[in-house]
This record gives structure tokens, C-alpha cells and sequence, in this order.
């Protein structure tokens, strides 16, 4: 499969393919979702040498599939807020996100979100696709968020998050001194009251499983780098708590200083995974933001 443009997928039938059904090209090589495959099948937008022919065909050597993904229409107004791209390419944007911005508008924060400044850059670019957040940070958190350009690369990334394949790396100052190099919490978590935002650890929760490695010993603090094996709502906030080591400046489950940081000293730091088109791996890191930097320098 080589790459046209972000909404085009190609596939081009070689020996090894040839007398395969249409069909079977679409769902075992170029590996498209059934939801997708219908979406696209009722457009008529699934084409064989530039015409729309039955599922069921056989191919011949020589034969060029293109699988078109329509352009959607995002709701959000535009706004100029400033943003850090890291890295992009036609399937995909990396945003590094600063802390206290909302990442999808929500009643409370109907704008004023990277919606609002993705849609500000595609303008200015003159761009157009649907934003698809893969991951999620909390307002407070800063980092890596990775924004899926097209339907195909949101099913591919969403698989290897399933399958746990995507490396989720962070940095994060506790409160109180870890005596042990590295550590992992294995702990289910969940909500028990469905009104309240809070989550905790208990047996009717989630399996959640975080991985910890102690980077620097600090003054009654220490800077650990954390790795997710699953992706719970506040994993890591309440993993932390939960073994005696609250994040510092993280007013649900940690301890508040606001002379020290005045958030959650939680920062996305790197992603691993593959490229969904073309399988390649891709890492990509952001810099420690300067309130933790300044957090660490006051505690050392």
C-alpha cells in the first residue's frame, strides 16, 4: 500500500494478490475496517482502475485499488491559541499540549480548546480533515496528544492501543522519597459513584497497570518516569496516591503547594508506535515544560 494523499489509500495487486476477491484485498491488505468498508462502499468511493465494481471480482496483477475517505466537516469555531506542533505527516498531527487547556470542547469550556486552535492552523494552512483525538490528557496534564487526520489512521492507532503496542512514557515529581530503583502498581481502578469525578482504587474497577522508575531524589520529592501498560482515566494520578506518593499540585488525589506548582507536576513525555500506513515506527518526545523544571530546581 503506498500513500497518495491523506485521504486516498492505495493498493496496487502484485502475483502474490493476483485472483484474490476485491473484498479480501480490502479487509486482509489494506487491513479497512468493515464500519469503514460500508461508509465507503455506500459512496461509491471504493474504485478499481477508477470505476466502482462488485466486492466479489477477482483482481489482476497490475490492478490499482483506491479506497477514498470523504472530507468531514468539524463543528468548532476557529481561534488563534498557541500551539506546538511536533510532528506530522499525512495521516497524523502530535500536539504538545501546555497545561490548562482542554483538549475537546465540553459545556463547561465550549471554546478555548486545541479543537478550536486545530481548526485555527488547518485554516491558516488551508487544510481540511475531521479531528480525531487518539489519546486524551486532562486539562492540567501537559504533552503528547496524537490527532488522527482520517478515519483509516484512527481505527489503525485505536488497535494498537487496544493491544497495548503504543509506549506511553511520562514524568512526573511525587511527593515523599521512593526508596526502591523502580516499581509497578498493579491495581484495578474505576468510579464507584458514577456523580463523582473521583476514581479509586477498588475490586469492582478496571485492570490498570503503571510501571515507575525513580529518575532523581529530591528534597521530601522524588522525579520518577512512568510507563502506562493500560490507559485509565487519572491512571497515574491515582496509582501514585494509592502507594503513598501523590503527584505534588495535584488537588484530587495529591498534595497542593501552589508556591511550588499550580498543577499536577504530570507531563505526557513520549509516545512509540507504528505508523498505521506504512508500519514504520515513529517516537516522539516533548521537552519537560519550565513550571516542572522550576518545580524540580526549587525542590533540589
Amino acid at each position: 500500500m503506498k500513500k497518495t494523499n491523506g485521504n486516498i489509500l492505495e493498493f496496487v495487486v502484485d502475483e502474490q494478490h493476483e485472483g484474490k476477491e476485491l473484498k479480501e484485498i480490502l479487509y486482509d491488505e489494506m487491513k479497512l475496517s468493515s464500519r469503514l468498508v460500508r461508509r465507503m462502499k455506500r459512496s461509491k468511493s471504493i474504485l478499481v482502475n477508477g470505476n466502482f465494481i462488485t466486492f466479489h471480482a477477482r483482481l489482476r496483477r497490475g490492478d490499482k485499488v483506491e479506497a477514498i475517505m470523504a472530507d468531514e466537516v468539524n463543528q468548532f469555531e476557529p481561534e488563534n491559541i498557541p500551539m506546538e506542533v511536533v510532528y506530522e505527516d499525512v495521516d497524523l498531527v502530535i500536539v504538545n499540549k501546555q497545561p490548562g487547556l482542554v483538549v475537546h470542547p465540553t459545556k463547561g469550556h465550549p471554546t478555548g480548546t486545541m479543537a478550536n486552535a486545530l481548526v485555527y492552523r488547518m485554516k491558516e494552512r488551508e487544510e481540511s480533515y475531521k479531528i480525531r483525538f487518539v489519546n486524551r490528557l486532562d486539562r492540567d496534564t501537559s504533552g503528547l496528544i496524537i490527532i488522527a487526520k482520517n478515519p483509516y489512521a484512527q481505527q489503525e492507532l485505536s488497535k494498537q492501543m487496544q493491544r497495548d503496542e503504543v509506549e506511553k512514557i511520562y514524568l512526573a515529581v511525587v511527593k515523599g522519597i521512593i526508596e526502591e530503583e523502580k516499581g509497578t502498581v498493579d491495581a484495578p481502578i474505576g468510579r464507584p459513584d458514577p456523580e463523582d469525578i473521583l476514581r479509586k482504587v477498588y475490586e469492582g474497577g478496571q485492570a490498570s497497570v503503571t510501571h515507575y522508575e525513580v529518575i532523581e531524589r529530591i528534597k521530601d520529592a522524588t522525579v520518577i518516569r512512568v510507563k502506562l501498560e493500560t490507559g485509565r482515566t487519572h491512571q497515574i494520578r491515582v496509582h501514585m496516591a494509592h502507594i503513598g506518593y501523590p503527584l505534588i499540585g495535584d488537588e484530587l488525589y495529591g498534595y497542593v503547594d501552589e508556591e511550588l506548582i499550580q498543577r499536577q507536576a504530570l507531563h505526557a513525555e513520549t509516545l512509540i508506535f507504528q505508523q498505521p500506513r506504512t508500519g514504520e515506527k515513529v517516537k516522539v518526545s516533548a521537552p519537560v515544560p519550565d513550571d516542572i523544571k522550576g518545580l524540580i530546581q526549587k525542590l533540589s
